[in-house]
This record gives C-alpha cells, structure tokens and sequence, in this order.
C-alpha cells in the first residue's frame, strides 16, 4: 500500500458509486436465511447507513454492520467487527487491495468488482492462484448510481461486474439473471 494514502484514492470521484438494488438480491439466495441457528451478521465495509446493501440485508432479517471512509472508518485500518461475512461494492481503484485484505482475513465474502483487469497482472494473477475463490456472473452489466436522492443510472460502465467470493457461492461460477428495471 506505500505511495499512495488510501483515504485520498478512495475518495476520488471515479470511486464512489452505489449498487442498485437488482445487483444486490442475487446474493440472497447464496446466503443462510438470517436466523437459521442464530443470527447472521454481516459486515458492509464500503457502505454508509443509506446503502442498499445495508438497507436490503436488514430488511431480510441479517444484522448488518455499514462502515465507510466519509466516517472515519478506512477499511484498511479498521479492525473487522464480529461477522459471518463481508459484502459490499469496494471502491474500483482499490479492488485488488481490497481483495489482498480480504484473503488475509480469512472469512467469507463477497465483492462487487469491475472485471476490467481483475486478473491483468501478476500480484492478482499470484493472489488468485493461491486462494479458493467463487465468481457470481451477471447476464446484464450493472449500471451504477451516484445519489441515492436520485437513483437514475450514472454509470453504465463499458464493461461486465461481477462478485467475487470466498466461502459463499456452492461452486466456483455461479450465473445469476439480473432484470434492470
């Protein structure tokens, strides 16, 4: 991570793009339902409280831990609270940082990454090739928002997203219908 101060990368303006709800549900059917022995919690490392990931993982029953850079919470310097996964839309300049942390860590999750040079280089080429991972395929590209006062599409990138988890899918590729409306 030397050269650059993460907070400074994170919070450029090409970085802060929301997840609409189309792209989030999917995930639903790959998790346990929220109370099947106990409570299931999951951590939203990139997310304020107005995220649709917190707010659709609550609203499903999961208890859900939002912290974000905007409240001083840097992923990369924050100790995980207790959960049982990890999900979220990780800023697209930090992407392979950001799954280095996650290997590291060792508990499951899920992160919704541009696949525009997910594996072009050799540290992620290394990185893949020494960890267990799942990728979920979408059969549309996810256009990303930038207000959550006004959810019209503000990007809709030239290139497919996908998640890429650990301990989550029940194989290594998973495809999953997304309907934009």
């Amino acid at each position: 991570m030397s050269g650059f101060k993460v907070a400074e990368v994170a919070n450029s303006k090409n970085d802060e793009f929301y997840t609409p709800a189309y792209a989030i549900t999917p995930l639903l059917r790959h998790l346990p339902p929220p109370y099947s022995d106990r409570p299931i919690s999951i951590w939203c490392p990139f997310d304020t409280e107005e995220s649709l990931f917190v707010r659709i993982f609550r609203l499903f029953g999961y208890q859900v831990t939002a912290t974000h850079l905007s409240t001083g919470k840097d992923f990369f310097s924050t100790e995980p609270p207790a959960c049982d996964y990890i999900i979220s839309n990780p800023p697209y300049s930090l992407k392979g940082e950001v799954l280095e942390r996650l290997f590291d860590l060792g508990k499951p999750f899920a992160m919704l990454v541009g696949v525009v040079g997910l594996f072009e280089s050799q540290r992620r080429f290394e990185m893949f090739r020494a960890h267990d991972f799942e990728i979920m395929y979408f059969n549309r590209r996810v256009a990303y928002f930038k207000s959550y006062e006004d959810p019209a599409p503000s990007l809709n990138p030239p290139f497919s997203s996908v998640y890429v988890c650990k301990g989550i899918l029940p194989k290594t590729i998973v495809f999953e219908e997304i309907a934009k409306r």
